[in-house]
């Protein structure tokens, strides 16, 4: 196959809307695209028209992407599987790729990303369909010319040199023999100072290679004398550790070791993306942070008015007391007294419970969330900032609202920001609405909160979720706020409906599936 044939396409989304502009881009690009709404119906346009690309969603109901993935490659381990994620799921892209998917790309699609990753899964495809066709070749021709010998070791080595892995290759005394472009790459070493140079031990510190050795000569790791995809470190030619994937294979002739050939796959751009990971959970505790400076400045005003009061009632009822025995219009008083004390007391003890819960840093879980006891907890911590900004806030709950599969603590972070931007939108005081209800026509769970604010002009509305934009004067905001609510409400299977005109204020909305 050449650049000039037919690639076949098959499109796997939940999301039509998304379907529908991805399938049109792709078909400008001269591919031939199917498309398909779940999974088990994709796998079966994959069986029935052969496609060399899949492109998938992860997050689908019912089959999801990666299982997708895994039961195409079962299949046809000639098919190349390019995955999209949301914003926080690279954990899912890495275990994508450690499952032999040729790339990823994140939610909202980037055509230059989507032309890239197609570009690397055409380029795969055609090194695996080489490989097979020389392997049959060997299997089936009978090379019975010198010319025909000389291409076909021709054609091996070229194979062996345009390969995206890395391939090493010892003789039985393990000399490296083969070394290929990638390799040169990888490791910063010529062919010049390896061939017939060095031994492959010297790409091993001491321990790691005995690990290597031990699990390549027992049978429960991919068979007796095999090894597949075994993660180590390789030394470059810097000195530095290369983590590598490496899968090797023992070769003999005759019933006597002959040598070794290793495909290495470089581990270093997976290990950037976990420490991406790693920086999201950090950026994602820095935002709540900052929220939780907001909210503690008027929550000193908030608890201080019932101690103030419980200090009053207090030294009243110790001066009663000691006027003498209480009389009985007394003791009813003192219950009148000591009633109101617990409830202040309690009211104090739930603000500072929700800021401690607010605060705390956690592990992202998602588990069954009630919407009812969501907004309460938000509006609980937010009302005094509320009442102090001057602005009234209604509300329309609705109860019975199916439990939501999400985390309770990011989701409360999103409503928490959304009513601080509302706050910032309506210096001079306005109106805040929250509501919480089900649409079950669309099987959705829905979270509004709009306010009668400065609104957002249009030309800015189409960059809002964009990372370290912002509208606000410097020192009032860094631009991350609604860039982490769009990730964090994508991950927890939502997306983010806005509504705004200038001058009239702005309404988001929360819409998740259930």
């Amino acid at each position: 196959m050449t650049d000039s044939d037919e690639w076949k396409i098959v499109l796997i989304d939940d999301e039509e809307g998304i379907r529908r502009v991805m399938a049109i881009t792709l078909a400008d690009a001269g591919y031939h695209v199917l498309s398909s709404g779940n999974g088990p119906d994709g796998i079966r346009l994959c069986t029935k028209h052969a496609p060399q690309i899949v492109i998938t969603d992860i997050r689908m109901p019912g089959m999801n992407g990666l299982e997708v993935l895994a039961t195409l490659k079962k299949s046809n381990p000639e098919i190349e599987v390019i995955v999209i994620t949301a914003f926080g799921d690279i954990s899912t892209a890495i275990r994508a790729l450690q499952l032999d998917a040729s790339d990823f790309i994140t939610k909202p699609v980037n055509d230059k990303a989507l032309d890239l990753a197609l570009k690397r899964a055409r380029e795969r495809f055609l090194s695996r369909r080489q490989l097979k066709d020389y392997t049959s070749l060997l299997e089936n021709e009978n090379a019975r010319t010198a010319h025909e010998l000389i291409k076909s070791v021709n054609f091996r080595n070229n194979l062996i040199e345009n390969s995206l892995d890395g391939i090493m290759g010892c003789n039985s005394s393990g000399t490296i023999i083969i070394f290929n472009k990638s390799l040169e790459k990888m490791l910063g070493f010529t062919r010049k100072d390896v061939l017939h140079q060095m031994t492959f031990g010297q790409f091993l510190d001491a321990s790691a290679e005995k690990i290597f050795r031990q699990k390549l000569a027992r049978s429960e790791f991919s068979g007796k004398n095999r090894l597949f995809l075994h993660e180590t470190a390789m030394r470059c030619q810097s000195g530095v550790q290369v983590p590598v994937q490496l899968s090797a294979i023992v070769l003999f002739e005759n019933g006597s070791e002959d040598g070794m050939v290793c495909f290495i796959r470089d581990l270093r751009e997976i290990h950037t993306l976990e420490g991406e990971i790693k920086n999201q959970a950090r950026t994602l505790h820095q935002d709540k942070m900052r929220s939780l400076g907001r909210l503690s400045a008027s929550m000193v005003h908030e608890i201080n008015n019932p101690l103030a009061g419980i200090l009053t009632y207090t030294r009243l009822m110790r001066r009663l007391l000691d006027d003498g025995p209480l009389p009985a219009k007394q003791i009813e008083r003192f219950r009148q007294h000591l009633k109101l004390m617990e409830s202040e007391t309690i009211r104090c003890s739930g603000i500072v419970s929700n800021l401690l819960t607010f605060s705390r840093r956690t592990t992202p879980s998602k588990q069954p969330v009630q919407i009812e006891e969501l907004l309460d907890r938000s509006i609980l911590l937010s009302r005094h900032k509320l009442m102090l900004s001057h602005i009234k806030l209604t509300t329309d709950i609705k109860t019975r609202i199916p439990l939501l599969e999400a985390d309770f603590n990011q989701l409360q972070q999103c409503v928490i920001n959304l009513i601080f931007n509302a706050i910032d939108a309506m210096p001079e005081g306005g109106d805040l609405f929250l509501g919480g209800h089900h649409d079950p026509d669309k099987n959705l769970v829905c979270i509004t909160v709009r306010d009668s604010g400065t609104g957002i002009s249009p030309e800015n509305m189409p960059r809002i979720f964009e990372p370290f934009f912002t509208t606000k004067k410097e020192g009032y905001g860094v631009g991350l706020g609604l860039s982490i609510l769009y990730g964090i409400v994508e991950n927890n299977n939502g997306e983010v409906v806005v509504d705004s005109r200038p001058g009239e204020g702005a309404a988001f909305v929360l819409e998740f599936k259930l």
